[in-house]
């Protein structure tokens, strides 16, 4: 991989996107519905993690498609949510009519259950974020991208994407962000330190805050649920790409002054806390 023309713009608190004030007529109709697709046995948490972040982060609805053992405790946790237990290809599409945002990955498996679920969302020309085992799933090659997609790989995961060694990724960062939004014309976040966003026209940022304490399970899924929920409000990939990264890594940073230890759900409230801070909910 070539070096890059240019460094990526870092991330700050003024260059952020912003979403709109909500007027005071507003309805749950108006900020998208996102729906979640992962969980299999054994990884029901992830699933349920990403869905509460897309809830927390001001989705109009969220909707859980994930293994039928995992209903109960999910609407034990959040009630909020929409549940759906996946029989069957053809009644899943029927329902995946009704969002306006998809999230695939979480807990999804590289099982013939979590293949049959992706390979549903390829046939929808709808906003979609793949995260965790539906990236290693596109890896493999029998999976074709989404066209309107937000993919979020940490190294390991880009390094299958891209067919090269993690070492080869993490050499060249920038290049390698770029050449996945060019492969699979999509939105790249590439985690790690220094966190970049790339997009299919060369546009990179990077952001350098977070805290070594995120290095934990779950962090991933947070990030998935809080990407679904900005688009769902409105914005466009590379926007919510850049908004989302930055509120969980602040919220990382601000967590982990408290050390080792640090949840992932510990993020939700704080992530609440900065996107009013940073995109208030009514116009003062």
């Amino acid at each position: 991989m070539s070096s890059p023309l240019f460094e990526p713009l870092p991330l700050d608190f003024s260059n952020l996107p912003k979403l709109p004030p909500r007027q005071g007529t507003a309805h749950k109709g108006q900020f998208g519905h996102v729906w979640l697709l992962g969980g299999d046995h054994g990884m029901g948490g992830a699933a349920l993690l990403a869905a509460e972040a897309a809830l927390r982060a001001g989705a109009g609805r969220v909707s859980l498609m994930t293994r039928a053992a995992h209903l109960a405790p999910a609407l034990t946790r959040m009630p909020e949510l929409m549940t759906h237990s996946a029989d069957s290809s053809y009644a899943l599409a029927q329902l995946l009519q009704q969002a306006d945002v998809l999230v695939a990955g979480p807990g999804l498996g590289q099982a013939p259950w979590g293949r049959s679920l992706l390979s549903v969302t390829t046939t929808l020309d709808k906003p979609q974020v793949w995260d965790a085992d539906a990236l290693n799933l596109l890896a493999h090659g029998d999976i074709s991208p989404a066209k309107s997609l937000l993919i979020t790989p940490h190294p390991g995961e880009a390094a299958r994407l891209l067919r090269c060694s993690v070492q080869q990724i993490q050499q060249d960062r920038p290049q390698a962000a770029l050449c996945l939004a060019k492969r699979y014309q999509a939105t790249v976040i590439l985690k790690g330190a220094g966190t970049l966003i790339a997009t299919m026209d060369g546009d990179l940022r990077r952001c350098d805050r977070g805290h070594p304490s995120m290095a934990g399970p779950g962090f991933g899924d947070v990030l998935a649920g809080l990407l679904g929920a900005l688009l769902a409000q409105g914005m466009v990939d590379f926007e919510a790409a850049c908004l989302a990264i930055w509120l969980h890594a602040v919220a990382g940073e601000q967590l982990g002054s408290g050390g080792r230890g640090l949840l992932a759900s510990d993020l939700l409230p704080v992530i609440r806390s900065l996107l009013e801070a940073h995109s208030p909910c009514l116009a003062h």
